[in-house]
């Protein structure tokens, strides 16, 4: 199972790489959005994890570029970037919410009229454009206008295909997506197919619970509570009914879980019969990559613990505000919390699984260096403590 999520991840193999951040995107459906930005934004360390150093600049312009749209910005595992190919089969979640009215805050249907009516004639906006995001109050105190924005794009009457800096681009669907796809409209059965395709070639394999964590399906009015819901929306994307060992909780990298039933991709299970073969990436990943996104299938399958603690007091953290496990050998070999101290890379907490995993980190740490335009690197805290020396030693020789 592991060996399959990487290859499907784009972490194990040259067929990650094919197609660049386009294709990337295409291999694990979304891509999650973030405003938290500590070596780079988490959309762009998820593109660097598996394509290596390609540039910034370059990763932006791939996830929106100028002229015809390739992606769009919608509620998937959370807020990402999506293939804008999806964008028909998100309509049960539009339908879904439209149904349901209202989702953080209430809306004013004048103050969308407003936003519609403004878009129609001035183009594209962002919501400072449209009179300011904040109502003076709380960061989340949206204003009138911003809470509109969102509703609408919420229930697909907006539309964000690029933004500006970090603010969003709001604009009509019917001016900036290609007429075939604006002309569908899947039915609910037909929506969930496609989109637990996209859960299974990003994975490889999955169970109902992958399919319900990695798109946040619950809450929309599907009943997919019920598994054979999942099963005929399975078999209808044409998908292989397997059996998953240890995918049923519990247990540390498959061991100890029941086993459980689960939806293969065909491509993937063709690429396992014929070996399976390939390279390994080295290198640090997000905490909002998608392939640690499910903390329980990540235990199983790695027994790595995932943390995330920016919003943990500083003396109550246990491992750093912005922690990035180490994947190495398929495997993930320790974790770091990454900080930037002028051109210098700065670990200021690095934990090595085995003393056989101080030379991936060190060629980590320097690649992702080199990529953010840092000189240096350092590290302030190593455990087990016995390891500060040898990775010192590692980076040295890394040119850190």
């Amino acid at each position: 199972m592991r060996r399959l999520t990487l290859h499907a991840q784009g972490f194990l193999g040259a067929a990650g790489r094919r197609g660049g951040v386009a294709g990337m995107l295409r291999r694990v459906s979304a891509v999650q959005l973030d405003t938290i930005s500590v070596l780079a934004r988490s959309h762009e360390l998820v593109a660097y994890a598996r394509l290596g150093p390609v540039g910034r600049a370059a990763v932006e312009q791939a996830y929106w570029p100028a002229g015809t749209p390739t992606t769009f910005e919608y509620w998937a595992h959370a807020a990402c970037i999506l293939p804008v190919a999806d964008w028909p089969y998100y309509a049960w979640r539009r339908r879904a919410i439209t149904a349901r009215g209202q989702r953080w805050h209430k809306v004013s249907a004048d103050a969308c009229e407003l936003v519609l009516a403004r878009l129609r004639d001035e183009g594209p906006l962002t919501a400072t454009q449209l009179g300011g995001a904040k109502a003076g109050g709380p960061w989340w105190d949206w204003s009138e206008v911003k809470i509109a924005a969102e509703w609408l794009l919420d229930t697909g009457r907006a539309v964000c295909v690029r933004r500006t800096g970090w603010r969003r681009i709001y604009d009509l669907p019917e001016r900036v997506l290609p007429g075939p796809l604006l002309g569908r409209e899947p039915t609910d059965a037909e929506c969930l197919a496609h989109l637990v395709a996209t859960v299974a070639r990003a994975l490889g394999v999955a169970t109902h619970a992958d399919f319900m964590e990695y798109q946040r399906l619950n809450g929309y009015g599907l009943q997919l509570r019920m598994s054979p819901v999942l099963d005929a929306a399975a078999a209808a994307a044409g998908l292989t009914p397997v059996t998953v060992q240890g995918g049923g909780g519990g247990g540390r990298a498959g061991k100890g879980g029941r086993p459980v039933s689960g939806w293969a991709d065909p491509a993937a299970l063709a690429w396992l019969a014929a070996g399976g073969r390939g390279t390994h990436r080295t290198t640090l990943v997000s905490p909002f990559d998608s392939l640690i996104w499910d903390r329980k299938r990540t235990l199983r399958m790695f027994g790595y613990r995932h943390l995330f603690e920016p919003y943990v007091p500083r003396e109550k953290r246990e491992r750093g505000y912005f922690t990035m496990p180490l994947l190495a050998g398929g495997r993930i070999a320790g974790w770091v919390d990454p900080a930037r101290d002028g051109q210098t890379l700065v670990g200021r907490n690095v934990y090595l699984e085995k003393p056989a995993a101080v030379a991936p980190m060190a060629r980590a740490l320097a690649e992702a260096a080199q990529w953010v335009g840092c000189s240096a690197v350092t590290a302030e805290r190593v455990q087990p403590a016995a390891l500060a020396q040898p990775l010192a030693q590692a980076l040295a020789a890394e040119g850190g």
